[in-house]
């Protein structure tokens, strides 16, 4: 995939977040994930049902890449069950951390596959895989 493509990507994730609303998402467990040497607070709010992955929606402030980040998590585990969420993460993370991964199961988050070059910037994109694993992590 090409440089301009994955910015269109990112571009579009941050600018049309999926399911980023205002609501409290009550009955839904949360879990906030931020950054205290930036901006980036969001709240996570997953609905988990016999350990499907039902809804899952966020709230908060962040930069782009952030929120492009778990605009792009939060569509690819919807309707997963908890240990293929966790599957995606770890693949996921593999790929952050330049160790060997599976392209093709990230769909569009292969858009941040070269975030490892700006090395501040892996804060930014893993922070929502960070705070939906300790929000999953009871599931298991």
């Amino acid at each position: 995939m090409n440089s301009e493509i994955k910015r269109e990507i990112i571009l579009d994730n941050y600018t049309h977040p999926f399911n980023k609303d205002g609501n409290s998402n009550l009955g839904y467990e949360s879990v906030n994930s931020n950054n205290s040497s930036c901006i980036d607070n969001i709240d996570i709010y997953c609905k988990v049902e016999d350990n499907i992955i039902k809804d899952i929606r966020f709230n908060g402030e962040a930069c782009a890449v952030s929120t492009a980040s778990t605009s792009i998590l939060l569509k690819n585990i919807i309707g997963k069950s908890v240990s293929d969420a966790y599957k995606y993460i770890d693949n996921f993370e593999k790929m952050i951390n330049e160790e060997e991964y599976d392209e093709t199961l990230l769909n569009e988050g292969i858009a941040f596959d070269e975030i490892y070059k700006q090395h501040n910037r892996k804060t930014c994109v893993m922070l929502p895989y960070e705070g939906i694993k300790k929000l999953l992590g009871k599931y298991i």
